[in-house]
């Protein structure tokens, strides 16, 4: 992937450049939330890794500039911070992923190879016409008529593309951790079944008789099109 990092302190900038590069992707380095986002939106980075806790602009509102104009691109949120709240502004500012310092270089690359899957899932439909919802992956937004546009985070962009790929046969949520988390399937978590159920407020028609992303019991869930075109 060609990936940027944001990061302020230049140790950890370096390292970060060094450690991705080893791993085969194409890094490119900025020190402060300015020059990220106007490199951001000048290069097509694939990934952009960004501390939050920067001078000139900080990363939440670099984030959210980037997250408007270029809406295909990952996000990986690095920062001292270990709220709740902080974590949420993040998520809801646009990163598709969350991590906090200190963290190991094991970490850091699997959360990055969980991206990198990601968006090499991405091979098919950008926009998807379903039970009266018209989904638009590509600009990452759900409309319904009558309804006011609502916006998907990549992560849940992430959900339908592999839902759909796989639309003949339930997908675990191990296979969802897998792909979607970069995490262990076998980690003991909610994690799926709360993006699932934030993804059904935005796009069904009732979240409690879902018909676009389908309850498979005993293993996870599974792409329901009813009157897909």
């Amino acid at each position: 992937m060609r990936v940027q990092v944001v990061e302020d302190e230049r140790g950890l900038r370096e390292g970060l450049r060094d450690l991705l590069t080893g791993d085969g992707h194409m890094v490119a380095i900025a020190g402060d939330g300015p020059t990220g986002l106007a490199t951001a939106l000048a290069e097509p980075f694939d990934l952009i890794v960004l501390d939050v806790m920067m001078p000139g602009l900080d990363g939440f509102d670099v984030c959210a500039r980037v997250r408007a104009a270029r809406p295909g691109v990952a996000i990986l949120m690095l920062t001292a911070r270990g709220s709740e709240d902080d974590k949420v502004r993040g998520l809801s500012g646009g990163a598709d992923d969350y991590v906090t310092k200190p963290f190991g270089a094991r970490e850091l690359l699997a959360r990055v190879r969980g991206l990198a899957r990601r968006l090499g899932a991405a091979a098919g439909p950008e926009r998807l016409d379903v039970d009266g919802a018209v989904i638009d992956l590509g600009r990452l937004v759900a409309s319904r008529t009558g309804w006011e546009p609502c916006a998907l985070t990549g992560r849940e962009a992430a959900i339908l593309r592999l839902l759909h790929r796989h639309r003949e046969r339930a997908v675990s949520r191990a296979e969802l951790l897998e792909t979607v988390w970069g995490s262990r399937g076998d980690l003991a978590t909610r994690a799926v079944d709360m993006a699932i159920a934030t993804l059904r407020k935005k796009i069904e028609r009732d979240p409690a008789e879902p018909r676009i992303v389908v309850t498979a019991k005993g293993v996870g869930y599974m792409w329901g099109g009813d009157g897909e075109r």
